[in-house]
């Protein structure tokens, strides 16, 4: 029971409970049936690992199915988990209905119906008798499916015939009621009587007493059903609830009646519901009789295997890591040319002619600014040619110091000025450069826009350098007392900056 968490108790009997269960390993919700064997008779021991065997036999769409079983060891009681059922039983829905005061609908009758016939043949394919068919141990679950349950009484008839009297007296058939042989065709009486129930929300067969209940189903007297419900389902109800077993039909006849035939066809074409079964039953799959031994700790070990569905396991994030002599190969792209930068492509669809119009007329501004943009460039080229050739002018140098006289200065290049110069016309450059990138990709106007943001560039290549302009702090610091020397004349002459 550790592997399993208790969320509530679904029912109860004399000598076991059914609790609605979470198992840990998959988080599902199971129904799971705890029997303490300490309790029981052998025979009911028996019963009880008979219903072990046959759940664990069984693979069919209409059965509950088995999960596992296992001992209990602190109390010795045998624990069977099954399949749950999350709409409850045939007979709360029945009380439901009642309290309701309407009745249940012909079309969901009809698949219940259908489906407990299939259950049944599954089990009388083995051979096996259900025993005690009521509308308590039939499920129903919320996809509109229903299945056969509670095997407990359930009995395995090799000869075909049973003799044990068992089963609920008001669903039992004449002949059980009768101490007679029975097979399959009881359980076919107690189908009838479950298809009853459903229709009128009460038992075919009612009385105040035994005796009064007994003469009643040995002649088969029962109320007729409402004319609400279609002549087909009377027809249905009297078939079935035959007093000579040799009257009533099998499951087989049934699923093939034209009556039944209609309705699959119907269901199959409207609600796409197939009423197809897993596997063929072959009666080599029963499992052997399970024998009880003495410990019953060690019943554990001849239980069925469990049977649960296999759990994926959960997809795990996989992330690819890089040796480290390819993490040093990759060297970060540089984006200062534009050999680096990557390549874009610009497809732009229209969705009507005015959009096409209007983006004609940004192309033309854009055309328009860039040549003044180029006009500018060009005026700045022509005062950065005249500063140099201004520069050029100052090769000879003679600087006043008490040592020296004519100091002759060579490269004068290296001042802070030139280097101002140097890197302006870089900038230059990189702004023309990328300015046309953009154009040739057509995205000039988006380049005119984001460009003012870089404001202290903008100041650089917008500002005139003329014949006057000097930058009188540096040219303090960096050439003191300048004086050119004329040759011709001899003379020396200040300039003042």
């Amino acid at each position: 029971m550790d592997d399993f968490e208790i969320l509530s108790k679904l029912g109860d009997g004399t000598y076991s409970i059914v609790y609605k269960v979470k198992r840990k390993a998959d988080n599902k919700i199971y129904a799971l049936k705890k029997v303490n064997l300490q309790k029981l008779s052998q025979k009911e021991r028996e019963n009880s690992l008979n219903e072990v065997r046959i759940l664990a036999s069984i693979k069919s769409n209409f059965i509950i199915s088995y999960k596992e079983a296992f001992i209990e060891e602190q109390d010795k009681s045998l624990c069977i988990v099954m399949e749950y059922a999350d709409r409850g039983d045939l007979y709360q829905k029945i009380v439901q209905f009642k309290r309701k005061g309407c009745l249940i609908e012909e079309a969901d009758i009809w698949k219940i119906f259908i489906q407990m016939t299939k259950g049944l043949k599954a089990l009388h394919d083995l051979k096996i008798l259900h025993r005690d068919l009521k509308s308590a141990n039939i499920f129903l679950f919320s996809d509109g499916s229903a299945k056969i349950g509670d095997l407990n009484v359930s009995k395995v008839v090799r000869m075909g015939m049973g003799l044990t009297q068992t089963g609920t007296p008001y669903y039992a058939s004449p002949e059980v009621w009768d101490n007679k042989p029975y097979d399959s065709k009881s359980d076919i009486w107690g189908l009838g009587c479950v298809t009853y129930e459903m229709i009128t929300l009460h038992p075919p067969f009612r009385a105040q007493n035994m005796e009064g209940l007994y003469n009643k189903i040995i002649k088969g007297q029962y109320p007729k059903i409402s004319d609400k419900y279609s002549s087909d389902l009377a027809q249905v109800i009297d078939l079935l609830l035959k007093v000579r077993p040799e009257d009533r039909p099998s499951c087989q006849c049934i699923l093939k009646h034209t009556l039944i035939l209609k309705r699959i066809e119907y269901f199959q074409a409207q609600a796409g519901i197939e009423f197809e079964d897993l596997e063929d039953v072959d009666e080599n799959q029963l499992l052997k009789t399970i024998r009880l031994p003495k410990n019953l700790l060690g019943l554990g070990d001849k239980l069925p295997k469990a049977n649960y569905n296999p759990i994926k396991p959960k997809k795990k994030l996989t992330i690819e890591v890089k040796n480290k002599n390819e993490v040093q190969d990759n060297k970060e792209p540089n984006f200062n040319s534009i050999e680096a930068l990557p390549s874009i492509t610009h497809n732009k669809r229209f969705n009507s002619q005015s959009e096409k119009i209007q983006s004609k007329k940004i192309i033309k501004l854009n055309k328009g600014k860039d040549e003044e943009n180029e006009n500018k460039n060009d005026e700045e080229n022509k005062n950065q040619i005249i500063l140099s050739q201004r520069n050029n002018n100052l090769k000879n140098v003679k600087v006043d110091s008490p040592s020296k006289n004519i100091i002759k200065k060579d490269n004068v290049n290296d001042s802070p000025k030139n280097n101002r110069n140097n890197k302006l016309t870089n900038s230059n450059k990189n702004q023309k450069d990328l300015k046309s990138f953009f154009q040739g990709i057509g995205l000039g106007e988006i380049y005119r826009i984001y460009a003012p943001q870089l404001e202290g560039y903008n100041k650089i290549y917008k500002r005139k350098y003329n014949n006057n302009y000097v930058n009188k702090s540096s040219t303090k610091k960096a050439l003191p007392n300048i004086h050119i020397v004329n040759n011709q004349n001899g003379k020396k002459k200040n300039i003042k900056k």
